[in-house]
């Protein structure tokens, strides 16, 4: 394959995707520059080996691919991060912007539940929390996510039903803020 037409069927993977990696790597980390450092390094690896990528894939999507480099680059990044602890720096990104009219009650309540929801999802193991992200923050299906993961199908669909099952009940425990 030509470079100029690698180059554009590249940038048409990046285009389709880049959300998708971006959204998967802020769950992963939770911190909006690690986030988009993790994204960048995620798609310049993806570029060094996309070729190959493309000739391996047999015409399946690519997404699953680029999630299991970012997954990687992340774990990378946790277990850098470990070996140098670091000073946490106030962070303006960490307030959410508000779109809809509710009721301050209403918003107060929301944000409480999604707060106690965030918290108990860093309480899974690792491998629940990441086919939660997979299925819920980026829609991935079972397939995708059993690729990504490197399981089969039906031991992904089992993954993600034991997370369910295993953040209801972390949710059901954990109090609310101020109760």
């Amino acid at each position: 394959m030509e470079k100029a037409e690698l180059d554009e069927r590249f940038s048409e993977l990046y285009r389709a995707h880049l959300r998708d990696v971006y959204s998967y790597c802020y769950y992963r980390v939770g911190n909006h520059h690690d986030a988009e450092d993790l994204t960048e390094q995620t798609f310049l690896q993806a570029y060094r080996h996309f070729e190959r990528a493309l000739n391996e894939s047999d015409g399946r999507p690519l997404r699953p691919w680029l999630i299991r480099i970012a997954h990687n680059l992340a774990a990378n990044h946790f277990r850098d991060r470990s070996r140098r602890p670091q000073t946490s720096i106030d962070d303006d990104d960490s307030t959410t912007v508000l779109r809809a009219t509710h009721t301050t009650e209403d918003l107060v309540e929301e944000r409480d539940e999604l707060g106690r929801i965030l918290a108990a999802v860093q309480d899974l193991p690792d491998d629940r929390r990441e086919a939660l992200i997979m299925r819920f923050a980026l829609g991935m299906d079972n397939r995708e996510i059993a690729r990504a993961m490197g399981r089969s199908d039906g031991a992904t669909k089992v993954l993600i039903h034991r997370a369910i099952k295993q953040l209801e009940g972390l949710v059901a425990v954990t109090p609310s803020p101020g109760i």
